[in-house]
């Protein structure tokens, strides 16, 4: 004996009388109305992606104007230093100044490393094109050849990128005297 739950869709069709076929009408109001929902779902994600590209551009531009900021703020004491020690110049004497302009730069490797600014300082190191620029050569007996002998500028690194090359001079091999 089967349980009541458990009849085939045949019997259950006997039981309930033939399903009626959908009119044209129907048909045609059953899609206008799938049409209608499609279209405002289309049109909320539209208005969703233009609202996400607007927002987008705000914080863009936000980050533009306002990005250096931290950078801004770390260097303000090194300009007021600057300026106490310009003021200071004429009264006081050159070993004070000379500790001054010293804290002052202090001062701004510490705003750089705060900013990811890095110091490039090769001396001694070997030759990189890509992050020396050399000024000259010159021959030297102490290093192999194509290290750097003497930075005539130092480069800086932003977070690992190169933000100015270091200028070099760079070593060659000593000249050998002619054989006479």
């Amino acid at each position: 004996m089967k349980d009541s739950t458990e009849q085939a869709p045949a019997e259950l069709a006997q039981e309930t009388g033939p399903v009626p076929e959908p009119t044209a009408e129907q048909l045609q109001a059953d899609a206008e109305a799938r049409a209608a929902e499609n279209r405002a779902a289309y049109l909320r994600a539209v208005a969703e992606l233009d609202n996400f590209r607007k927002r987008m551009s705000r914080e863009l531009e936000a980050a533009r104007q306002f990005g250096v900021e931290r950078f801004a703020t770390a260097v303000l004491p090194v300009a007021d230093s600057l300026g106490l020690g310009l003021d200071a110049a004429a009264t006081a004497d050159p070993a004070a100044l000379a500790e001054g302009h010293r804290a002052t730069l202090r001062q701004l490797q510490q705003a750089f490393a705060s900013a990811g600014i890095a110091e490039l300082d090769p001396t001694g190191q070997p030759f990189d094109p890509q992050l020396h620029e050399a000024m000259t050569t010159r021959p030297s007996a102490e290093q192999p050849p194509n290290t750097v002998l003497l930075v005539v500028q130092k480069g800086y690194l932003l977070n690992g990128r190169l933000l100015r090359p270091a200028r070099v001079i760079v070593s060659t091999a000593p000249e050998q005297p002619p054989e006479g």
